[in-house]
């Protein structure tokens, strides 16, 4: 989910859309594109791009539609090619450079950015952009030590966000389960916004026992989005962000769409005689503006907020009224230009100690929105403090609250729909504290199978056992890199350089229960002689099917990073079974098998021409298991395999 659209600029509800007759694929698939219902658009953009020579327009709108979805992973596969295209925008480069920031490849992104200035000079934003690729690539090689944790027990494949903790509760915005009612589901095709309540565990941060319907800021209102909300201290008073749902919005019309877009608008809810009663924020003015994500300061005397109106430095700026002794809000004033810059400023949060949190797009960071600090009050500020790397990512991270602070102890909670997420949008809890123990981990970087020829300039990156990305760095001149791991748990480790083999291993710190030293080494075999064959480690099939798994399309995926980061290659994908059933059956077999793996990674936005599929069944044995021969388990294993042979580059 676009938090830009859905819980700043404007609500953009669905009118009508008709047609005629039996629409063509591209006909249907630019609907769907132009009603913002990208999930389908992309299973017919897919279709229209599978061809030899397919059309700029649905490679792009493909590779936007997949980044809306939050797979920039898949979005950059197809900007790769875009950009290659003799007739591509200009702005594709920009596009693609994001994406390529929102999979953590500062250093291709900074490429790609030069490009652009090449032909289109630079501005503020490309020039920030650019800052930010050399920023990210330093903070991500020496990250901050947070303990960062996907709630799962909340999280879906819709979007959940902003968190606030209140006593032993915390209160979300999420999407409310659709009720198959046009009147519920919003402008991107998912259900509308609403409040839920979640337990928090004290220690842990863990969410649990998420709901909704009882939940009082939803009733009344649902016919739009709900939230985010702050409260104060006592939790007799919330301050709640709604999307106006009287008839004053605007109508637009794209195609055959309409649209209505409403604004958003403060509501204080205040408890009274064992009820609630909501009254509208005074300023409101849901005819020129919008004004929501409300924060109070730790003396409740200052409520900040984010609006578009008249006065704002750029798209939205953070504002705040004061208390009046009459108990009413100030007139809004600025917060000034110290935090406020020339795009978005959003989601401010005061801290118990009074430091202001904020996400913002105009300063220099490693994605998106970035979340940033300062001190100060009012319209009196520090120069924002980028949180860096782990809390800030290549997407946007927004949302961020504490939930208990002592000495150089600090936990809470933030948002972001960074890669290898749950859902569009998710909730991460977060703990930050002094490293009590500290595992090294030293590695060397080698060209080939041999260790005597060190290989520089490798990107070696560090996951999590769950496909988190926790730090990324370059082997230096000798090959040479190290990380610092936390002790317990499990890691993985990728080497990638263009022209070159990745390799990778899994690494455990389990058994460390003292300060200790790891060593490592990683081998790159080069991809450049033409003739050279490899086998796909971890490519299986189901007895008698040629389907790809979903544990085949992990180690795909590794291939298909390959091929999109060499462009000029082409290979052949073998399949190869062993020697039991029919010879025939098993060409056969074996052709079909190879052929998934190739139509999958076109699937992916390699494009078809680059790549043969070929069946050879049992015609190339590794060993000598053929027919009438007896043969372990283990020897007949050696026979199924995947092979690529490069063909050329």
């Amino acid at each position: 989910m676009k938090i830009y659209a859905i819980l700043l600029l404007s609500l953009m509800s669905l009118m009508s859309v008709q047609a005629q007759e039996q629409p063509s694929n591209r006909k249907k698939a630019n609907e769907y594109f132009d009603s913002y219902q990208y999930g389908k658009a992309i299973l017919l953009y897919q279709k229209l791009t599978d061809v030899e020579k397919p059309k700029l327009i649905d490679m792009e709108r493909l590779a936007y539609c997949y980044s809306q979805v939050n797979d920039y992973e898949l979005s950059s596969n197809w900007y790769a090619r875009i950009v290659d295209y003799p007739k591509s925008n200009p702005e594709n480069l920009l596009l693609y450079a994001t994406t390529l920031k929102q999979t953590a490849r500062y250093a291709e992104a900074k490429k790609v950015l030069e490009k652009y200035i090449q032909t289109e000079g630079s501005n503020q934003d490309v020039a920030i952009q650019m800052a930010g690729c050399d920023a990210a690539i330093k903070w991500m090689a020496n990250p901050l030590d947070y303990k960062i944790k996907n709630e799962k027990e909340v999280n879906t494949p819709l979007s959940e966000f902003a968190a606030y903790p209140l006593n032993n509760e915390v209160y979300y915005t999420g999407e409310e389960p659709k009720s198959g009612k046009l009147e519920h589901l919003s402008w991107t095709g998912a259900s509308f916004l609403k409040i839920f309540k979640a337990d928090v565990d004290s220690t842990s941060l863990e969410l649990s026992n998420t709901r909704f319907e009882n939940v009082v800021f939803n009733k009344g209102n649902h016919k739009f989005h709900v939230g985010p909300v702050a409260s104060n201290k006592s939790g007799n008073v919330f301050y709640v962000t709604r999307t106006y749902s009287g008839k004053d919005g605007q109508k637009t019309k794209k195609g055959k769409v309409k649209y209505k877009t409403n604004k958003l608008e403060l509501y204080i809810y205040t408890k009274e005689n064992e009820g609630w009663v909501a009254r509208p924020f005074a300023y409101n003015n849901v005819k020129k503006y919008s004004i929501g994500h409300a924060t109070l300061s730790t003396d409740e005397q200052i409520l900040y907020y984010v609006s578009d109106m008249e006065g704002s430095i750029g798209g939205s700026d953070i504002w705040y009224s004061e208390k009046q002794a009459d108990g009413s809000w100030g007139e809004p004033i600025n917060a000034g230009k110290t935090i406020n810059g020339y795009k978005n400023e959003m989601f401010p949060s005061i801290a118990p100690d009074g430091t202001l949190y904020f996400s913002s797009n105009s300063l220099v960071g490693l994605g998106g929105l970035d979340i940033f600090k300062a001190k100060g009050s009012k319209d009196r500020w520090s120069n924002p403090e980028n949180l860096k790397y782990p809390v800030n990512s290549g997407g946007d991270d927004f949302a961020y609250v504490i939930n208990k602070e002592k000495e150089k102890k600090l936990s809470g909670f933030f948002s972001s729909n960074r890669s290898g997420g749950i859902g569009k949008d998710d909730i991460y809890s977060f703990k930050y504290e002094e490293p009590k123990l500290v595992i090294v981990l030293q590695g060397i970087t080698y060209e080939g199978e041999t260790t005597d020829k060190e290989l520089s300039d490798v990107k070696v990156s560090l996951f999590s056992k769950d496909r988190e990305l926790i730090a990324q760095k370059s082997s230096g001149y000798e090959g040479d890199f190290i990380f610092e791991l936390t002790p317990g748990t499990e890691f993985k480790l990728l080497s990638q350089k263009q022209e070159f083999y990745s390799d990778s291993l899994t690494i455990s710190t389990k058994n460390n229960i003292k300060n200790d030293t790891i060593k490592v080494a990683l081998h790159l075999k080069p991809l450049l002689e033409v003739g050279k064959k490899f086998v796909i480690e971890g490519i299986f099939y189901d007895f008698d099917k040629y389907n790809i798994r979903t544990d085949a399309q992990i180690v795909l995926n590794e291939l298909i990073r390959i091929m999109r980061d060499n462009p000029t290659l082409k290979i052949e994908l073998s399949s190869h079974t062993d020697s039991r059933g029919d010879d025939d059956y098993n060409i056969k077999l074996s052709q079909n098998r190879a052929q998934s793996a190739v139509d999958y990674l076109v699937s992916r936005g390699i494009a078809r021409d680059r790549m043969i599929a070929k069946g050879y069944g049992e015609t190339r044995l590794v060993n000598k298991c053929k027919n009438g021969v007896p043969c372990s388990k283990e020897l007949h294993q050696e026979n199924r395999r995947t092979e690529i042979e490069v063909l050329s580059y």
